[in-house]
């Protein structure tokens, strides 16, 4: 049975999707639309067979030929179409952040749990990363022993015109704080943020390079670096230090290149080269899971919650320049594993 979906906001993200759903992947269609900008759903619509465009995203999700829906809108937007897919009981993938807010993602826990059943899947895609799989597997594994700390990089050529500090950890520093509470199993207990000497590439008035100590509740500590405007690509990094050995992330290239008494190889030029593969995974199993009338599998709504905790207390000692703890409701029975 081919999976009838919804996709609620035809941006640039939105669109992606679109083309891997109908493309790429199997077993899903994407068989209705909506944007703010209708004139762009409409657009949208009339290259995909048997599409449809709705206005409202609320119409989208009640439509009875949609089994499922996709949420690629502006953040703050995403609490309301979540909790509609929720009531309406179709699963919902949606796009990080959760929602914007810590009292949007606990309104959203709340209706899922008295729905009975997990509907929201969130769109951390790093967990679905081959590279980032293997790093998980290698530090399960015990191989590298006990891990005491882990060293990360976050690093973008250029910033958006729009950019802001505050986006360096509702955009950025968010997939590094789901990484880790993956990767660990832990929760954040606390974090700190550092200001480097600037980059001046940077636009005035943002905060760039940021350096970000994290701290989790086995007493593991994550340093982060990162950088909007570094120029030279996008380059994802990743260290685990053990008690006995350690485990990183290779470089992302297919060849290295050894010419003139030089070697050099491959940087991504940005996230959607370097992780389009993550994305693919990520919703191929999504699609998998409801084919098979499992729930969905990803980060679910508690991971969303945390993330968005976490951020706002990063945001917090980024304001302040101090230590800021973490303080997380008590993870309802529902979410356990």
């Amino acid at each position: 049975m081919t999976l009838r979906i919804g996709v609620i906001g035809v941006g640039m993200i939105g669109q992606d999707h679109i083309r891997r759903l109908t493309e790429v992947l199997s077993g899903g269609s994407v068989v209705a639309v909506s944007d703010v900008d209708h004139d762009r759903a409409r657009k949208i619509a009339s290259t995909l067979p048997g599409c449809t465009s709705q206005v409202a995203g609320e119409e989208l999700i009640a439509d009875p030929n949609v089994d499922a829906v996709v949420v690629t809108t502006w953040g703050p937007t995403h609490e309301k179409f979540v909790l509609a897919a929720i009531e309406a009981g179709k699963p919902v993938f949606c796009e990080k952040p959760l929602a914007t807010t810590r009292e949007a993602c606990e309104r959203i826990m709340s209706a899922e749990s008295e729905a009975g059943q997990r509907l929201v899947q969130v769109g951390f895609m790093r967990r679905f990363d081959a590279s980032y799989r293997a790093l998980k597997d290698a530090v399960d594994s015990g191989r590298i022993g006990a891990p005491l700390m882990m060293h990360c990089a976050h690093r973008m050529p250029e910033a958006a015109p729009n950019y802001t500090s505050e986006m360096a950890i509702t955009d950025c520093l968010i997939h590094e704080i789901d990484l880790v509470r993956w990767l660990f199993n832990d929760e954040v207990t606390a974090v700190r943020v550092l200001k480097p000497r600037g980059n001046s590439n940077t636009q005035e008035g943002v905060d760039d390079p940021l350096f970000v100590l994290i701290e989790l509740g086995s007493g593991i500590l994550v340093d982060v670096e990162v950088s909007a405007n570094i120029r030279y690509g996008y380059d994802i990094r990743g260290e685990v230090v053990g008690e006995s050995g350690t485990v990183a992330l290779a470089d992302n290239t297919d060849v290295v290149l050894k010419q003139g008494a030089h070697y050099s190889g491959r940087v991504p030029s940005d996230w959607r080269e370097r992780f389009i593969r993550a994305y693919d995974v990520e919703f191929q199993e999504w699609i998998d899971n409801l084919a098979a009338n499992k729930p969905p599998a990803g980060p679910t709504s508690w991971d969303g919650y945390a993330a968005t905790a976490v951020a706002d207390a990063a945001i917090e000692a980024m304001r302040t320049g101090n230590r800021h703890a973490v303080m997380l409701a008590t993870k309802p029975d529902f979410y356990q594993d």
